[in-house]
């Protein structure tokens, strides 16, 4: 089995994953959550960004704690945990991983087709770009078995499709790659989310740019 890469800076590309109609079930504080993920995910940068992202983890928590059983809390948790553990790079941000696994998990559990099956797209990212065993939970097969399961729940979001494709690319896939690549930049735009669908389309044209 092929080793995930490491360290954790992919990891900041965990995805606001799900439509903009979907936004419409979440209640206020998520779609908070799920805003200000935006606006420091690509907005900021440097301490500015690892700082916003820890007051974002608090905010998350107290979120969840509100709210135990919305999968969609749970699922912002575990991306807001994920793109600070890219942020922070290193064996350092490994606690902060595997807690955004445990809040994955828990999103699955509560209703794995939240969200048109974020958490399971989140999650494979996570298993592809963290270390193995003994030093974490990374495993190839695991994380693209998720991907592929994110992908079923949610075949014309921008952001499944990226990842499989993206997962396509860096293992020199490059043909396939492409059509995923091609298939979310047709995905619709999500009302109220215009700063990650931004920020998403610019990485899906620099990806193709390097397949040219």
């Amino acid at each position: 089995m092929k080793r995930s890469r490491f360290p954790l800076a992919c990891l900041l590309l965990c995805a606001a994953l799900g439509s903009g109609a979907l936004q419409a079930q979440m209640t206020p504080p998520v779609v908070a959550l799920q805003d200000r993920w935006a606006e420091v995910n690509y907005l900021t940068s440097g301490d500015s960004q690892l700082e916003a992202f820890s007051v974002l983890i608090e905010d998350a928590r107290k979120a969840t704690e509100a709210e135990n059983d919305s999968a969609e809390a749970w699922i912002w948790s575990g991306i807001i945990k994920s793109s600070y553990a890219g942020v922070k790079g290193g064996l350092g941000a490994l606690s902060a991983a595997k807690a955004a696994k445990a809040d994955l998990e828990k999103a699955i559990a509560l209703n794995g087709e939240a969200m048109q099956g974020s958490a399971y797209t989140s999650l494979g990212v996570l298993y592809l770009n963290v270390p193995g065993w003994p030093v974490a939970f990374g495993d190839e097969e695991e994380g693209v078995a998720l991907l592929k399961k994110g992908l079923e729940l949610g075949p014309d979001t921008i952001d499944s499709n990226y990842f499989y494709a993206e997962y396509l690319f860096k293992n020199d896939q490059f043909d396939e790659a492409r059509q995923y690549l091609q298939k979310a930049l047709l995905a619709p735009a999500r009302p109220g989310r215009e700063i990650a669908d931004q920020g998403r389309r610019q990485e899906i044209e620099k990806m193709l740019a390097q397949m040219r």
